[in-house]
C-alpha cells in the first residue's frame, strides 16, 4: 500500500464537520430556547468553526478575526460566557453589529472540555433578551463530551497523516540517496561508505539537502551512463 493511499484513508476532517453539525443540530432540537448553535474548534492552522447555520458560522469566525467576542473569551479564560445584546455591545463592540443583523439577542458560550486536547468552544444563541440566564451549563455537559470525543478523535488522525506523510518523505528520501550512492558506486569505483560521504560532503558544501543531491545525481545519471543494447 503507497502513503498516498495511506494518507487518503486517513482523511477525517469531512467525518468531523458532519459529526460537530449533527450535534449542533441535536442541540437546538434539544433546546426549546436555542435559536442556534456553533461549535468552534482552534486548530494549529486557525479556528474552525461548524454550525446550525451560514450566520452562526461567519459571526463565530468573525470574532476570531477581530480577536474579541463571547466566544474568544469563553477560549481564552476558560469560564462559562453569558451575554445578551447590551453587554456584546459593551464588551466587544466590534463584533456586535454581526450578532444583531442576525437577530442574536443573548449567547451561552461554553468551552471544550480538556480532554478534547484542543481549544474550542460551543456556543448557543437564542432570539430573545437574557435567554440563558437560567440555563445551567452542566445540561450541556453530554453535548460537550461527545464534541471533545470528535475533536480528539481528529487530532489523532491528524498527528497520524503527518507521521504517514514524514515516512513518506522519509521513504522517498533514502530510495533517492540509495540510487545516488549506486550510481557513484558504478561511475567512479567507489565502494557504499564512500559514494555516500561523496554525497554529504557535496550536500555539505553547497547547502543543499542531501536528498536533493541525490535526486540532482539521479536525474543527471542517464546524461553520463552510456546507453547498450538498448537499455
Amino acid at each position: 500500500m503507497s502513503f498516498d493511499i495511506l494518507l487518503d484513508l486517513l482523511e477525517t476532517e469531512d467525518e468531523t464537520k458532519v459529526a460537530l453539525e449533527a450535534l449542533c443540530r441535536q442541540v437546538l432540537s434539544a433546546f426549546p430556547v436555542v435559536t442556534a448553535a456553533g461549535i468552534t474548534v482552534l486548530w494549529e492552522t486557525g479556528p474552525v468553526t461548524v454550525g446550525t447555520s451560514d450566520e452562526v458560522t461567519r459571526h463565530e469566525e468573525l470574532q476570531y478575526r477581530l480577536g474579541e467576542g463571547p466566544s474568544l473569551h469563553a477560549v481564552r479564560s476558560g469560564r462559562v460566557v453569558r451575554a445578551d445584546r447590551s453587554a456584546v455591545r459593551e464588551r466587544w463592540p466590534a463584533c456586535a453589529p454581526s450578532a444583531e443583523q442576525a437577530d442574536m439577542y443573548s449567547c451561552l458560550s461554553v468551552p471544550l472540555p480538556p480532554d478534547a486536547e484542543q481549544s474550542g468552544t460551543m456556543v448557543l444563541y437564542g432570539a430573545v433578551p437574557q435567554a440563558f440566564e437560567c440555563v445551567e451549563e452542566s445540561v450541556l455537559d453530554p453535548y460537550l463530551d461527545a464534541a471533545a470525543v470528535e475533536v480528539r478523535k481528529a487530532r489523532r488522525h491528524g498527528e497520524a497523516r503527518m507521521l504517514v506523510a514524514q515516512l513518506g518523505v522519509a521513504f522517498r528520501s533514502r530510495a533517492a540517496i540509495d540510487q545516488a550512492k549506486g550510481i557513484l558506486m558504478a561511475m567512479r569505483g567507489l565502494d557504499a561508505a564512500t559514494a555516500f560521504d561523496v554525497l554529504v560532503a557535496y550536500s555539505q558544501r553547497e547547502n543543499v539537502k542531501l536528498h536533493e543531491v541525490a535526486e540532482r545525481v539521479v536525474a543527471a545519471a542517464p546524461k553520463f551512463v552510456p546507453v547498450r543494447n538498448g537499455l
